[in-house]
């Protein structure tokens, strides 16, 4: 659908070549030990409080050259830090004002403003790491790929796990044959720990004067302020957020996404509790089936939110409590089982002996090691390496699979996938929940 653009940001259009081309001169071109005067990176960060607040110091090795928060209280930490650096509410003014000036973009705002964000940032021709997931619909999801590669910025998600030892184990362990053929893999977390199945608050608010609320609200609909929004419970609101599922299967599903090369699955079948329009429901259950696929034979990815956790595995150890742990994996294969945690860390085969032989005698490493999701971001911005979580070779497509099981628990359908496209070949998905229409002046 059309969507119109505001005239005050038109200077995207007009950035030069100059500017869109990489703005880093690599230490090779210079010479072995000599550091070129622009090898510090200007980074400027959108959402410094909460999850952004990490992101900031993850690369503050570089230069945190500005800092754009709408709550000043959220904020308060980072501008204590880094009192040198420029502040602002408004991304879009920033990368107005300072588009010459800033090499590099972190984004941790509200799912809702992660496209907006990204893709303004893209546009101007910014490296741009953006957290988990990538965006609140497929559609934007898409859009941040597409503008990945056609502004050939580097991307990185935040998914920490996805830079770990663990999550290298586990696809090493499973392609030495620790336990067999997977047949299925099991994931739950004990998300949402903020409310959700309510209907929307009728009672009215002050809009705090820390708060720039229609900041907040970006591209969405406009609606009043409420404490059941802002600070973090905007997760368990569709218009902001996307739920259990959303905010951590990123991270939990990454593992099996990647060493079992799933791609889309070819059908998803949601168990929840209730549903309600405007917000996830509780708990739910979703079954992913993923069709035959390089090598490996028909596989199902069992996911689990509201503290709802799969049956204890018989053969478990006595020193393993069930659940392990809050959030976590189980691996079952044709000879064997594995369990791991959140971001694939401490994998461990259930049987004794297999563990015992696994840790003395490991697989020879096959995937290279990260120094961490932001160090190999900046690095990559440098021109050295590149990331293992972009927005259009990997992140993007994770990002889909898990967010077509928010599709299916929110229509309350089973749907059939085409596994080539990832498009739901037996039921009508309402355009808003894909492509959302976004208020006036925020289109990208």
């Amino acid at each position: 659908m059309a969507r119109k653009r505001i005239s005050r940001r038109t200077f995207v259009g007009n950035v030069g070549a100059g500017l869109a081309a990489f703005t880093i001169v690599p230490r090779h071109v210079l010479g072995r030990g000599i550091r070129a005067p622009s090898d510090t990176l200007n980074i400027a960060c959108i959402g410094v409080g909460g999850r952004g607040r990490e992101d900031v110091r993850g690369v503050s090795i570089e230069n945190i050259y500005a800092l754009c928060d709408v709550d000043d209280v959220s904020a308060a930490d980072s501008y204590a830090t880094y009192p040198k650096a420029k502040r602002y509410k408004d991304f879009r003014e920033m990368l107005d004002k300072e588009a010459k000036r800033i090499d590099a973009v972190t984004v941790a705002t509200p799912d809702h403003t992660h496209a907006a964000a990204a893709i303004l940032a893209m546009k101007a021709g910014k490296h741009v790491y953006c957290e988990k997931p990538l965006a609140r619909t497929i559609g934007e999801v898409r859009a941040m790929a597409e503008a990945a590669k056609k502004h050939k910025v580097v991307t990185q998600m935040g998914n920490q796990g996805h830079a770990a030892e663990g999550t290298r184990q586990i696809r090493e362990w499973v392609e030495a044959g620790a336990i067999g053929t997977v047949r299925e893999v099991h994931l739950w977390t004990n998300r949402p720990i903020w409310p959700q199945a309510v209907d929307r608050p009728l009672q009215e608010y002050y809009t705090p004067a820390t708060l720039a609320w229609d900041l907040w609200l970006g591209p969405a609909p406009s609606r009043p302020y409420n404490p059941a929004y802002a600070p973090f419970k905007w997760r368990g609101w569709w218009d902001f957020g996307t739920g259990a599922l959303g905010d951590m299967a990123c991270h939990i599903m990454d593992a099996a996404f990647w060493t079992l090369n799933l791609g889309y699955p070819t059908r998803i079948e949601p168990e929840s509790t209730q549903l309600f329009t405007e917000t996830p429901p509780a708990g739910s259950r979703i079954t992913y089936s993923f069709a035959a696929r390089s090598g490996r034979p028909e596989v199902k990815v069992v996911w689990r939110d509201g503290s709802l956790y799969p049956p204890r595995p018989p053969e478990a150890p006595d020193d393993v409590r069930w659940p392990p742990d809050t959030s976590g994996q189980l691996w079952i294969g044709t000879d064997g089982k594995l369990l791991a945690g959140t971001y694939g860390d401490e994998p461990r085969l259930l049987d004794p002996a297999k563990q015992a032989e696994i840790v003395a005698h490991p697989p020879a490493p096959k995937y290279p090691r990260s120094p961490g999701v932001h160090k190999e971001w900046i690095a990559a911005c440098k021109g050295e390496g590149q990331t293992n979580s972009s927005f259009a070779e990997y992140a993007g497509p994770l990002t889909e699979m898990v967010l077509l099981g928010d599709l299916a628990v929110r229509t309350g359908r089973v749907l059939e996938l085409n596994p080539e496209t990832g498009q739901v070949a037996n039921a009508t998905i309402p355009e808003e929940y894909i492509r959302p229409t976004y208020r006036s002046g925020w289109s990208v």
